[in-house]
């Protein structure tokens, strides 16, 4: 399925290093005892959520990750040297599954979240351990533990900035080919979208944001009825809905504003918090309008619907005002990843700062004289 990102790979994390079983050779120490030091704890492997890997494909082509074993312990009450960390980094969104129970070990969805993916094992005992007074020259030493090892599935399954609503015919794909380079089937079928399709949409050379056209929704989605119901978990990510309106449909006997409503209707059905993300409203088709109908025709739909957030009027065949919606998604887009900057930034100084709402005239906690 072109909508979820895939990888399989193999995660082993570092064995602990061995105890050491040794003894004091030192001059004018006849009696020194045992001074075998514990081995090091090997490496741990981490997966840690990062905003700027956008795609799994790393992975796709590096399948084993191993960590570090610790090293051993040494005489003269030398400890081994334990094995630096080794860390993953995925997309925000990643889903990662033990491929062997199905478990499901972590779900990325927040930038610096951090995770285990197989953990280090525990260096050895070395002899000086043992030492009782009874047994003052131990030889007893033990080994260091293997390290964790994992067959892990990560499925990436919101690529997309944007994700595009509409019903059958809408004009979806279309519209995704006229602004991206994806290429999906087009034709004047209903579900003519069989699987999800992904288009990066350049602004310029250095702006972009990604794209996703899912087939379309019809009554009863919620309930399963259609192809759109199976995809619709993948949009509660993204960070802008565009909901695209055939204003123009071939049958006579549709309505728009009776399936816009549907459709509304069918997303807080299947998860408010889905249904109240920004949605904004693009009118399609206007193309096959008359141009003195149009603007009557548009003021009309929207009085009807009721729709109070920002209003497109496009036609994708033609192109025409697509790039105007383009930079205004781009606009919104970035302006929200500076506000979750800023506060992740204000976060992180309050907590070095060390904020605290004590109370100075708290009598629990005035100085004793």
């Amino acid at each position: 399925m072109k909508f979820i990102d895939e990888a399989r790979i193999e995660v082993i994390a570092g064995s602990g290093g061995n105890g050491c079983a040794s003894f004091c050779r030192e001059k004018f120490r006849p009696f020194g005892g045992p001074d075998g030091g514990d081995g090091g704890k090997g490496g741990t492997i981490w997966a840690v959520a990062d905003r700027n890997v956008n795609t799994l494909v790393d992975y796709r082509y590096s399948k084993v990750h191993r960590a570090k074993d610790g090293e051993a312990g040494r005489g003269s009450d030398c400890y081994g040297k334990g094995a630096e960390d080794m860390i993953l980094r995925m997309p925000v969104g990643t889903l990662i599954i033990d491929e062997v129970n199905g478990d499901i070990i972590a779900d990325m969805t927040e930038h610096g979240q951090m995770e285990v993916l197989a953990q280090g094992g525990e260096g050895g005992w070395g002899n000086i351990h043992f030492k009782t007074s009874t047994n003052r020259a131990p030889r007893q030493k033990t080994e260091g533990r293997e390290g964790q090892r994992r067959e892990l599935r990560l499925e990436l399954k919101v690529l997309a900035d944007v994700g595009l609503l509409g019903m059958p015919n809408a004009g979806k794909s279309t519209f995704i080919t006229a602004v991206s380079n994806a290429r999906p089937k087009i034709a004047d079928y209903p579900f003519t979208t069989l699987h999800p399709n992904l288009g990066v949409v350049r602004v310029s050379h250095e702006k972009s944001f990604v794209i996703a056209d899912i087939p379309g929704l019809i009554e009863g989605a919620a309930e399963g009825a259609g192809l759109g119901h199976q995809f619709l978990r993948h949009l509660s990510r993204t960070g802008l809905l565009l909901h695209i309106v055939d204003l123009a449909p071939f049958e006579a006997t549709v309505d728009p504003v009776k399936e816009a409503k549907a459709l509304v209707k069918e997303l807080k059905k299947y998860d408010p918090a889905l249904a109240d993300k920004p949605r904004w409203l693009v009118l399609n088709k206007l193309d096959v309008i008359p141009e003195d109908e149009r603007e009557q025709r548009v003021k009309d739909f929207v009085k009807k619907f009721g729709h109070k957030g920002p209003v497109f009027q496009i036609s994708a065949l033609s192109h025409e005002g697509t790039q105007d919606l383009v930079n205004e998604i781009y606009k919104h887009l970035e302006a929200k990843r500076h506000a979750e900057q800023r506060s992740e930034e204000t976060q992180m100084t309050e907590e070095a700062r060390g904020i605290s709402s004590i109370d100075p005239n708290d009598p629990r906690f005035k100085v004793l004289e």
